[in-house]
């Protein structure tokens, strides 16, 4: 009988051709039809074991979604073809890296041009979220740019795919351990969730995020306490190219946080951030220099945070939280009214459903203060033009999904009815201020600046929620299934609901310092959506 060939049995071939032969013991290799992986173990002279892993994955997801007033029909797609290679070196060091190639399309409205400064002489696009997808849900799977499949060329790349595109991505990590586990390190680009609670409510650095290259170090010398760090270079959002400059955005990014459990009953966490423009800092590479003070020391060019989070949580039931990001504050009077006081407060609640199989509850409330994750350009020494550094990495903010000058009642519900399925229903009441049109709400988007003078004198730099121009109003109500076959490498996502919105405004100028009642309107700039909205979608292999 003839004998074939396939790429799974050349692969160990290659890799034995292009090693040094001494440096190993025989090797084997095995394909894996479930997971879509190729699995090759062998070891060194010396007694190391290796193991590499190979694969492939394809996740195809569809879009669409009905307006009703309108009579709009909008669709979108992404699809991703992605291959990895991964595996162990002896007992401490892991590696993995990911590149994918997608075709996409996630058609947005333009809304109108938002004001940065006070004195309205900078002005800068705003566009909806993606149409066809849930408010605040769509987190682009692209890195760095993609190509507009009309116009294929050197000067073609742009930021979004408002048409079908082309895009690529890349992920790659190596991670090890040392003194039996009590010290863990990590270099890699990968999305990440640092000082949540539950998961993805996150004020500091939340999943939804986008992946930048970072070295993370984890110390735990006692089992009720740790300190970790992070230091990573952020990447910038080309909104209209590649080939636009990105002189002004060229920051890094540290956090350093200490997690400890009280009790069995109480945990807390708390820690420093700091956004600053690429330099050798020697005291935000060094994990044990705290970032806001150090900030301080070394002359105000920098944007930095502090945050803190308390758990109460009993076993078997569930448990509360309330957690805290803190951008700029003074302690002066009008406190609650100023703009300069730029912060972020969440408190929620997990329970355990126990008539249901594998159930839980999530509730929480979330508001971002007006201007917080924001910061005014900065004059920096060592750059020829003022730098940006607002709370962002590749155009979407690093803490919690929603825009500054916002709020959000989530409810959720979840539960497992069988092996390898997961039900989930949820929702959402998120009110935010607008950031375009002439009702337009200062502090309620990441392009904003706040004044540097008068911040606490100004008249106009007060805010009165609701009560001081316009806002959006939405109401998501969600329901969604995700399945994984058994006997096939094949999960099933679907995921359909309703988003009602409107807008108010006021009975007078916005950001004219002072309060005014506010009442539902219907026009062509801040209009009435009433969406209908399904997405579907699967993934071949993981």
């Amino acid at each position: 009988m003839e004998k074939r060939l396939s790429i799974f049995s050349i692969i160990p071939a290659l890799l034995l051709i292009f090693s040094p032969q001494t440096a190993y013991t025989e090797q084997s290799g095995s394909w894996d039809p479930s997971r879509g992986v190729y699995t090759i173990q062998n070891e060194t002279k010396n007694g190391i074991q290796l193991s590499t892993e190979i694969g492939v994955s394809y996740k195809l997801t569809g879009a669409g979604a009905f307006f009703i007033e309108q009579r709009e029909f909008s669709g979108g797609f992404d699809g991703w073809i992605n291959a990895h290679i991964g595996g162990d070196i002896g007992n401490t060091v892991s590696y993995y890296f990911e590149i994918g190639v997608g075709l996409l399309s996630a058609e947005r409205r333009y809304l109108g041009e938002y004001q940065l400064k006070v004195d309205n002489s900078e002005t800068a696009g705003i566009y909806s979220w993606p149409s066809a997808y849930f408010p605040y849900a769509y987190h682009g799977q692209w890195d760095g740019f993609v190509f507009p499949l009309d116009r294929l060329s050197a000067g073609g790349p742009t930021g979004w795919p408002d048409t079908l595109s082309i895009g690529f991505n890349m992920l790659g990590e190596i991670t090890g351990a040392a003194f039996d586990n009590t010290l863990l390190w990590s270099l890699g680009r990968k999305r990440r969730e640092w000082a949540a609670v539950s998961d993805g409510s996150s004020l500091v650095l939340n999943e939804t995020a986008q992946p930048f290259l970072g070295v993370e170090l984890l110390f735990r010398p006692f089992p009720w306490f740790s300190f970790s760090s992070l230091t990573g270079m952020l990447e910038y959002f080309s909104s209209k190219g590649i080939k636009t400059s990105a002189e002004t955005f060229q920051n890094a990014f540290s956090l350093s946080m200490l997690d400890i459990d009280i009790t069995k009953y109480v945990h807390i966490n708390f820690g420093t951030t700091v956004i600053w423009p690429k330099r050798f800092e020697l005291g935000y590479l060094f994990p044990l220099i705290d970032n806001m003070l150090y900030q301080n020391f070394i002359g105000d060019f920098d944007n930095a945070g502090l945050f803190g989070s308390i758990k109460l949580q009993m076993s078997g039931v569930g448990f509360l939280w309330a957690s805290f990001f803190l951008d700029e504050m003074n302690f002066e009077e009008n406190f609650f009214k100023l703009d300069r006081q730029m912060y972020a407060l969440q408190a929620g609640l997990k329970a355990v459903l126990p008539m249901l199989p594998f159930a839980s509850v999530d509730l929480s409330y979330t508001k971002i203060e007006p201007y917080c994750y924001t910061h005014q350009k900065t004059a920096v020494p060592w750059y020829s033009v003022p730098m940006e550094q607002a709370y962002v990495n590749h155009g979407y903010g690093l803490g919690y999904y929603l825009p500054p000058n916002s709020d959000e009642i989530k409810l959720k519900m979840q539960m497992m009815p069988s092996f390898g399925t997961l039900l989930n229903i949820q929702f959402q009441m998120i009110r935010r201020g607008a950031d375009y049109g002439d009702s337009a709400v200062d502090g309620s988007s990441y392009l904003s600046e706040l004044a540097e003078s008068g911040r606490s004198s100004n008249p106009g730099l007060r805010k009165y929620f609701l009560q001081d121009g316009a806002y959006q109003w939405l109401y998501i109500i969600k329901g969604g299934l995700t399945h994984n076959f058994s006997r096939l490498p094949l999960e099933l996502y679907v995921e359909a609901g309703v988003v009602f919105s409107y807008w108010t405004d006021i009975d007078g100028n916005a950001n004219d310092g002072a309060p005014h009642p506010y009442r539902i309107i219907d026009t062509d700039t801040y209009p009435q959506r009433t969406g209908l909205i399904a997405n579907i979608g699967i993934q071949i292999y993981r």
